[in-house]
């Protein structure tokens, strides 16, 4: 093998986005309709900033109405309750987004809980998690949901593929692991507990590791020619400067597998995209249009 294909993240979220960018343009001019995202920020984490600044250009380029409300460190839980209920009945905001982490004295939970399932744009409301595992219409977080089409992308039909998950979280691997059975793949989950997890990581055609562990995953954890999404950004020093790394060990990694996404540049671009993708389909189904197909075309 002569080194692993680079899935280039930005290139897919780029197309993804400009189609999106049309399809709001078409809404505009048929039904006067401009998909509105709201972003709930809650105190000053300078890497939360710029992640809400990324998304709300990407929301203005689209040619979508973008508002983000920034609320103090200190701000009561009350207060945040009370400003997703307003946004909740704003007629201009299709989706809501609060942005995690929320300071250590507001419950996070109760926050997410307080957000219309039909506005919850990122997927995480009791009931569009259960919709979701029902196989029913529901709003997907937008991590899973760019991992899946990456590999769509790459892979085309996933049906009977062998999958492995690194990670359980309601943030990525649980909706993940649901997805891919949507696609008919073989699905495990693996995670702290797992044992021999080398092992189990060895075992996907598809491996999707989301750990939060700098390089935690190596070269001998991947099976040859096996498809690699990355989902982890951590910061590093490396000969005194600072880098960003993902969960699996780029350099070993590639030599192993068939394609890998990089770090950065992988995933992260689509969940942006994706997050547009969800505030179109939201605006729609709210105004009683049927959504465009997003993701009819692999993107």
């Amino acid at each position: 093998m002569n080194g692993a294909a680079i899935i280039d993240g930005k290139a897919r979220a780029s197309d993804l986005r400009g189609r999106i960018g049309n399809w709001v343009g078409e809404l505009r001019a048929t039904h006067g309709l401009v998909p509105g995202l709201a972003v709930v920020l809650v105190g000053d984490d300078s890497a939360s900033a710029v992640y809400v600044r990324n998304k709300r250009k990407a929301t203005e380029a689209a040619g979508m109405y973008g508002r983000v409300i920034e609320l103090p460190a200190d701000v009561d839980q009350a207060e945040v309750v009370a400003t997703v209920e307003a946004l909740n009945r704003d007629r201009e905001i299709h989706g809501v987004l609060v942005q995690l982490p929320l300071p250590d004295h507001i419950d996070s939970t109760m926050v997410i809980d307080g957000v219309s399932p039909q506005k919850d744009v990122d997927g995480l409301h009791p009931v569009n998690v259960g919709q979701l595992a029902a196989g029913r219409q529901a709003l997907v977080p937008c991590t899973p949901l760019g991992c899946l089409h990456l590999l769509k992308g790459h892979l085309g039909d996933l049906a009977g593929r062998e999958s492995v998950i690194v990670g359980r979280s309601m943030l990525v691997g649980k909706p993940l692991a649901q997805l891919l059975l949507r696609e008919n793949a073989t699905v495990t989950v693996a995670h702290s507990r797992s044992r021999d997890l080398p092992a189990l990581c060895r075992r996907g055609e598809m491996l999707v590791v989301a750990v939060g562990r700098a390089e935690m995953v190596r070269g001998d954890w991947v099976r040859s020619g096996a498809t690699v999404i990355d989902v982890g950004i951590n910061r590093v020093i490396r000969e005194g400067k600072p880098r960003l790394v993902g969960d699996v060990h780029f350099g070993e990694a590639s030599a192993v597998a068939s394609a890998i996404t990089p770090v950065p540049g992988g995933v992260g671009p689509m969940t942006i995209a994706c997050l547009l993708a969800n505030t179109l389909t939201a605006a729609c189904r709210q105004f009683g249009v049927t959504p465009p197909e997003i993701f009819a075309k692999n993107s």
